[in-house]
């Protein structure tokens, strides 16, 4: 398990951004019976550490004057522009209890229905959604292509091969993976001539990162 050091902080709204001009992220640590804290964490320190990490892998949260707690990288509010971390909230978890998570999809292996029938591998999902302790979370969950052997086969969530001490929620028959059959020429060609979608009346809307107000927004 990663360790990363964190320290108290009385600065809340847009005055975090004294903090971050120091090298440090503001953050707030919640979940599992604790109290709300918010904390500072180490930029280069914590982006290393997510990196490495992801959103699924155990971190021992260490508190100045607070001990330490076993956290997961819940979220991560990110720069629009650097797209560098501004703030973080961090879940604290009991050791005894299974949580969910959403895991990413690691595709290995080559499809024999790609290689010696030019099929084209449509991936269908890029995440797994599981219950496990979360000593047993796994950082990623590899899914073997080499089932996909002919132009008929599917990959289904009941396929992939688990870690001990993970169970794959939701239908056991959805689809991870698939090969389409080779498009002719003719339907090449057809895609090419389609209408390019016009995005002038489409609504962009964005998910607002739990923070206190003005933390996370920020353009500098």
């Amino acid at each position: 398990m990663v360790q990363l050091t964190a320290k108290p902080r009385a600065i809340t709204g847009k005055k975090v951004k004294i903090l971050r001009k120091t090298g440090e992220v503001p953050a707030v640590l919640y979940g599992a019976g604790e109290q709300v804290l918010n904390l500072s964490v180490p930029a280069k320190e914590f982006s290393k550490i997510w990196k490495a990490a992801g959103e699924t892998s155990l971190v021992l949260l260490a508190i100045e004057g607070n001990g330490t707690k076993n956290v997961l990288i819940h979220e991560v509010a990110l720069h629009p522009i650097k797209d560098t971390p501004v703030h973080v909230d961090f879940y604290a978890v009991r050791m005894d209890k299974a949580i969910e998570a959403r895991v990413p999809l690691k595709f290995i292996g080559d499809s024999e229905a790609v290689k010696a029938f030019g099929g084209i591998l449509v991936k269908v999902a890029h995440e797994l959604e599981i219950e496990a302790l979360p000593n047993d979370l796994p950082h990623e969950i590899e899914v073997d292509l080499g089932i996909l052997k002919t132009l008929e086969d599917q990959i289904l969530v009941k396929d992939i091969k688990l870690p001990k001490g993970v169970t794959a929620l939701g239908e056991g028959t959805s689809v991870i993976a698939l090969v389409e059959p080779p498009r002719s020429e003719a339907d090449m060609q057809a895609l090419e001539s389609q209408e390019p979608v016009s995005l002038e009346n489409i609504e962009l809307a964005g998910k607002k990162p739990k923070a206190e107000e003005g933390e996370a927004e920020t353009t500098e």
